[in-house]
């Protein structure tokens, strides 16, 4: 199956443009040199690793927006308000596209050359302040790969037409080779890996007895010494879905925004939560047939910006989902997580 848009050949130059671009500084740079700070965004910091592919993200838009009707870019640390538009002298209202950019998701652990980051996008049709991630039409998540790797995955993604996965040899090179993806089809998390997610403090403690008494709650059969699950605290939201969409996850919940919300957090300092541009690719999960949902059960959506706390719930298939949400939601209530602040 070969999927059309007008918009994958450019998504797909931008992803390799990031991954080359990441794995020239990972064998030509100290860890030191791409983890200098160069500035802050939002609750954020950019480092070095961020601006160099950030630079080359904004020329090659500036090359080829012009073919598409104008593109206004949201991106984290590019422009005075996250928002530009290219051609330079056009004016928002004028652009045709929106492109939602998370040029590097997983910074710190890729910088420190341990795990791969992705390059996520999602573009939708420019409706200014109203344009949100339901209005995406064409998505892709590209791989960026620690030094170490012998191949990268890239998948790229178009409303209601499915996803197309392709596995890029980096010691042969050439164009890539397509391959299958196919999300878990069980109808349980018990002994797999699903996780609540608890990536920094503060709430580490509240997010893990969470995780704790959803396991109590649905298997209260467990038996001595059985292990119900296993944890992948993957610092990237990208790596997380393509977890979910590979088959290698179950489950996972991202209740940040929830949590600091709540009671629990009155008159306590708030941590880092995940935001729109963290979920630029999630049309390449929801195409490959993994369930996401806020942390009310909605169907999951944001705004098309850099700056709204967003949480998100993810399944691997309805079964799963049957078999976990209502516990999970049920739950959010008797650990006061939906009880909000005053």
């Amino acid at each position: 199956m070969q999927l059309s848009h007008p918009f994958i050949p450019l998504l797909h130059e931008l992803g390799n443009m990031s991954r080359e671009t990441v794995l020239r500084q990972l064998h030509h740079e100290t860890a030191e040199d791409r983890s200098r700070t160069t500035g802050h965004a939002g609750s954020d910091v950019i480092y070095a690793i961020d601006r160099e592919v950030e630079e080359q993200l904004v020329r090659m838009l500036e090359q080829v927006a012009d073919d598409f009707g104008g593109i206004v870019l949201v991106a984290e640390g590019i422009g005075e308000d996250e928002i530009t538009s290219y051609p330079a002298n056009r004016d928002r209202s004028a652009c045709r596209w929106r492109l939602l950019v998370d040029p590097i998701d997983g910074t710190r652990g890729i910088m420190m050359d341990k795990r791969s980051a992705w390059f996520l996008a999602g573009v939708a049709p420019n409706r200014g302040d109203d344009t949100r991630l339901s209005h995406v039409e064409c998505a892709c998540m590209t791989e960026l790969p620690t030094s170490r790797a012998a191949v990268a995955d890239s998948f790229v993604a178009v409303r209601g037409k499915g996803v197309q996965a392709i596995r890029h040899d980096l010691i042969r090179g050439g164009e890539g080779v397509p391959i299958g993806i196919t999300p878990y089809t069980g109808s349980s998390i018990r002994g797999g890996f699903a996780q609540v997610c608890r990536f920094f403090t503060p709430g580490k403690l509240e997010a893990a007895q969470l995780e704790e008494a959803l396991f109590d709650s649905l298997f209260p059969d467990a038996g001595e010494g059985e292990i119900l699950g296993f944890e992948d605290q993957y610092i990237s939201t990208g790596g997380q879905l393509v977890e979910l969409l590979t088959g290698r996850d179950r489950f996972t919940a991202d209740l940040r925004a929830t949590l600091y919300m709540s009671i629990l957090f009155k008159d306590r300092r708030i941590g880092h939560v995940c935001h729109p541009y963290d979920l630029a690719g999630m049309l390449v999960a929801e195409e490959a047939g993994v369930v996401l949902t806020d942390a009310s059960g909605a169907p999951l959506d944001a705004p098309f910006d850099t700056r709204a706390a967003v949480d998100w719930v993810g399944y691997a298939n309805t079964k799963i989902r049957r078999e976990v949400e209502q516990t999970l939601l049920s739950l959010l209530e008797t650990h006061h997580w939906s009880q909000t602040q005053d």
